[in-house]
């Protein structure tokens, strides 16, 4: 389970001054503009039809709404409108700890009965069940399968033991305090003890600031069993909760489950009033300078304005956001391209109003700061800020914007029978805490696009003025490093920049036109020399006139989406020693460049309003393009991808920019106490090899070389010889032949090598200790790896597979909830293929110092007793069960059709395996598993690697 702090992310770069009511700006243009339709400004926008939304006498809400995305599984929501902000002096951390307690004991699940259960029907914890905490709410996440009527039924039980049923046993309570313990040790760090120096400014005066839904320490330690009751019971009730249902279910009936389970609760006889945090809305006038030495980035924002923007679920309200959403875009894209010019003012920047918490939003422009330096950030800023006050934005911005914004409405129409149930689950979660209204896309399709279009350029610049021009003092908060090295600019200094920025004249945004086409003439269309269909796999095999093939897969898993994939043999394996560096970067380097004559920010500016996007990778042993598009802006994809491999754009200007951004960026990365463990745990697996995994420094992106990076790229890209490309989504075969014809048949062929290279780098082999002692806090990792090489048969990958799964489960079982010294005990592993076949497991353990010997043990134990006996049936069973959920639904995806007949091709496979995918599951038995833990749990072939705290001097 995680504390949740979403909507508070953003504070830690930021905060915020004075009060203007952000509807002033907006109510005069919305009363003239709606008032004359059916979506007048005053009117509640109404429900969806599809949805069942009622409250129980008791006044616990329900949202229920059938969706057969996908089939045979719903999603079921518990939300609470009780968080840490509800939280007693003595209860600090307690919301967020009554989570952790819903999954150790309830009235009908002893202990961990509840995990037990869900997995022998297929749901995962962690993966699939969850749950969050943030200040205001709690939600419980509980996806089940709906193929047996009795899971539904059983899941009611679930959700009503949580909101009612919590046993809170003292000993369980005691036992996840270590869980809960590690948890908040894993959020400790640079970015926390930065946050601590910030936080008491940003939200002063507001109990927000000392209610951290992860808690205090002290509190969590010590804290009496009856605050953790009283908490359960002052908050969770029926009139703070909702029970959300979306999937392949019977409304009628789950309708009645939820009376039947839910209406006996009974609220307090004497509730207690939930009360209302607030923010104040007038700041104070102040620099904060907040430092870590294991800071790896320096940031600098600037607060303006501070917001209570309630959402009334009005039609006036949709459209005043619309209005703030359009500033937003908007600011934020001059920021972008400022970020990509040859000698930019900061790495990245944003300005524009956002979420702060609950229904506060502020004003904020942040940036992280680059070899320019602090001032060149402040300035850019605050001049891109006064800019838009001043002259406003342009009718290019504008229709680009709202181009963008219909077709996503129009994409999500597309797709509205599509639509996945936790997508929708979502919305009505945010519903019940926000207000957001729900009226279905359906309907918001139809007056989205009438209110966008009645919203003119005039309100979004009187907008842009009335929130920009703003004489309330400022907060400025800069962070950063504190190492004697870095220069840190005073308060003064920083007031000072802030005050010179603000007095600079600007002139109004100007651009360049717009490009129309990216084809004068399109290429000589090539033609068909063979067809091959396979009927079980559902493809059509073209093999064309310049030798490429292409493999179309049309389905009706979305309703306009279309997936492209090619791949071949190659990769970095092919390119020599000398250049390996280079040919690491190629691919990114030429994609920050743009395409033929256009750089990123014209190409981008084309691209508005469309739904294509392309990109080109550089593996080890493989290369490829990859991309995706709807139907009607398919030929657009085809351009830009035919484009990227024939007419990558060279741009000194671009690439001396990309190399001293990723410098500036890079520059502290080392700072990082996982930065430094990640760097000795690489070091120790592999022997010194011109082809070892490296972490980047700002030394090797100095050693790039564009006229290097160029050739290499057009090397391998300008040539299609040895490609196959895959498409597969919402197509008619016949409608899109001709583009393909034109755009992949077209496309050079020239004799290039093509092939896997094996160049011999291996993990060291034996038994290989080392201990790693980095950074200042109380944290260590423990991480136990195995390797080797073996032949990874289809059968024997899904052995391998199963015995990791077993292993996961009896690792969270022991090091978490029986040990209580981790939070998130993983085992990661990984199969290759080529150049040669193998295996990799690591076992990765951030927990305490204290807790690595017994950890070591504990994990020395479990491998000695995976291969001593076999798994339990019921152990094999749970992850036969999700496997086979899992895979009815890759099956509805393009995705996953893609993945697969894409890496079959690479591995050369046949992809009619996917047909006999059940059959091996279940075909599956625990001895295997043993088997499989014998070859591949050598403890006589291992690398340990511990970090634990710097040494005292």
């Amino acid at each position: 389970m995680r504390a949740l702090l979403s909507r508070f992310a953003v504070v830690c770069l930021s905060s915020s001054l004075s009060f203007i009511p952000l509807s002033s700006a907006v109510a005069q243009t919305t009363a003239v503009n709606t008032n004359a339709t059916s979506y007048a400004a005053q009117n509640l926008i109404p429900y969806s039809p599809k949805l069942s939304k009622g409250r129980l006498a008791n006044g616990l809400t329900y949202y229920i709404q059938k969706n057969t995305k996908p089939e045979q599984k719903a999603e079921l929501r518990l939300v609470i409108k009780a968080g840490s902000i509800l939280e007693d002096e003595d209860q600090l951390g307690l919301a967020h700890f009554t989570e952790h307690m819903a999954f150790n004991g309830s009235k009908h699940f002893h202990k961990n009965a509840l995990i037990s259960y869900l997995e022998s029907i297929g749901v995962k914890f962690g993966a699939d069940l969850n749950a969050y905490t943030s200040f205001d709410e709690t939600v419980y996440i509980l996806p089940i399968p709906t193929d047996k009527p009795e899971n539904l039924n059983k899941a009611m039980l679930v959700l009503v033991d949580w909101a009612n049923g919590l046993q809170l046993d003292h000993a369980e309570i005691d036992r996840e305090r270590g869980v809960v313990l590690e948890e908040a040790r894993l959020g400790k760090g640079a970015a926390d003890r930065l946050q601590k120096q910030i936080l008491p400014k940003i939200l002063h005066g507001s109990l927000y600031a000392d209610r951290l839904p992860i808690g205090k320490e002290a509190t969590l330690k010590t804290f009496s069993y009856d605050a953790l009751k009283r908490f359960y019971r002052d908050w969770y009730r029926p009139d703070l909760m909702a029970v959300v249902v979306v999937g392949d279910v019977d409304p009628a009936k789950t309708k009645t489950l939820i009376e039947k389970n839910f209406a006996g609760l009974k609220n307090p006889v004497k509730p207690r009033t939930r009360p209302i945090a607030t923010i104040l809305l007038q700041n104070i006038a102040e620099v904060v300078i907040a430092t870590d030495k294991e800071a790896n980035l320096s940031t600098v924002s600037i607060s303006q304005s501070r917001y209570l923007q309630k959402n009334d679920g009005k039609f006036g309200s949709y459209r005043e956001r619309r209005i703030q959403s359009f500033f937003n875009v908007m600011l934020s894209n001059r920021l972008r391209e400022l970020a990509q010019l040859p000698e930019p003012p900061f790495l990245g920047g944003g300005s524009g109003i956002n979420p702060l918490v609950a229904d506060y939003y502020e004003l904020n422009s942040t940036a992280a700061i680059g070899k320019a330096g602090v001032q060149a950030a402040i300035e850019a800023l605050l001049q891109e800020n006064k800019r838009a006050a001043l002259y406003g934005f342009s009718p290019g911005e504008f229709a680009r914007a709202k181009s963008n914004s219909l077709r996503s409405l129009e994409n999500a129409y597309n797709e509205r029978d599509k639509a996945q149930s936790g997508e929708l689950a979502a919305e009505f979660i945010r519903n019940f805490l926000a207000g957001e209204a729900i009226p279905g896309v359906d309907a918001e399709y139809v007056f989205h696009k009438e209110i966008v279009n009645g919203i003119s350029l005039d309100e979004i610049n009187q907008f842009a003025k009335a929130v920009l021009i703003n004489q309330a003092p400022k907060l400025i908060v800069y962070q950063g490093t504190d190492k004697p090295e870095h220069t840190l600019p005073s308060s003064e200094q920083l007031l000072a920049m802030v005050k010179h920025a603000e007095q600079k004249e600007v002139i109004a945004y100007t651009e360049k036109e717009v490009t129309k086409s990216l084809f004068d003439t399109p290429p000589q269309a090539g033609s068909i020399v063979s067809e091959v269909k396979n009927v079980p796999l559902g493809t059509i095999e073209w093999t064309l006139s310049n030798g490429v093939k292409v493999v179309l897969k049309p389905t009706d898993f979305q309703s306009d989406q279309i997936l492209l994939s090619a791949t071949r043999a190659g990769g970095t394996a092919l390119i020599p020693d000398a250049d390996f560096l280079q040919a690491r970067y190629a691919t990114t380097v030429v994609g920050v460049m743009g395409v033929k004559d256009l750089a990123p920010i014209e190409l981008n500016k084309y691209l508005a309003g469309k739904s294509a996007s392309v990109s080109t990778n550089f593996g080890e042993n493989s290369e490829g393009v990859a991309g995706s598009s709807n139907r009607a802006d398919l030929e657009t994809m085809l351009q830009v991808m035919y484009l990227a491999m024939t007419a990558p754009r060279r741009d000194p200007a671009l690439f001396q920019s990309f190399v001293g951004k990723q410098q500036d960026a890079l520059r502290n990365q080392m700072a990082s106490p996982f930065a430094v463990f990640q760097e000795q745990f690489i070091q120790t697996t592999y022997p010194a090899h011109p082809r070892i995994p490296v972490l980047a420094k700002p030394e090797h992106i100095a050693q790039l070389d564009l006229d290097r990076l160029m050739a290499i790229y057009h090397s391998r890209f300008s040539s299609a010889k040895g490609f196959t490309f895959f498409l597969v989504g919402s197509f008619d075969v016949e409608k899109i032949k001709p583009l393909l014809l034109t755009y992949l048949a077209s496309l050079p062929t020239s004799d290039i090598e093509v092939g896997v290279k094996d160049h011999g780098l291996r993990p060291y082999s034996g038994i290989i200790k080392k201990d790693v002692y980095v950074g200042k806090e109380q944290q260590s990792m423990v991480t136990l790896q195995m390797h080797g090489e073996r032949t990874m048969s289809i059968t024997e990958r899904m052995r391998f597979s199963a015995m990791i799964e077993v292993l996961q489960l009896r690792l969270t079982a022991k090091m978490r909830e029986e040990l209580g010294a981790v939070y998130s005990p993983r085992v990661t592993s990984s199969t290759r293929l080529i150049p040669y076949q193998g295996y990799s497991i690591v076992l990765a353990l951030p927990s305490g110092p204290e807790h690595v010997d017994k950890l070591l043990r504990s994990s020395f134990a479990l491998i000695a007793q995976m291969k001593a006996t076999p798994v339990s049936e019921d152990e094999l069973n749970k992850v036969k069960e999700n496997w086979l959920k899992n895979r009815k639904e890759d099956l509805k995806t393009n995705n996953f059709w893609l993945s697969i007949l894409s890496s079959s091709l690479q591995h050369h496979e046949d992809p009619a395996h996917i047909f006999t995918y059940e059959d091996r599951v279940k075909h599956l038995t625990p001895k295997d598993i043993q088997e499989a833990a014998k070859i591949y749990l050598d403890t006589n072939n291992y690398i340990q690697i511990v970090m634990y705290p710097e040494k005292a001097p």
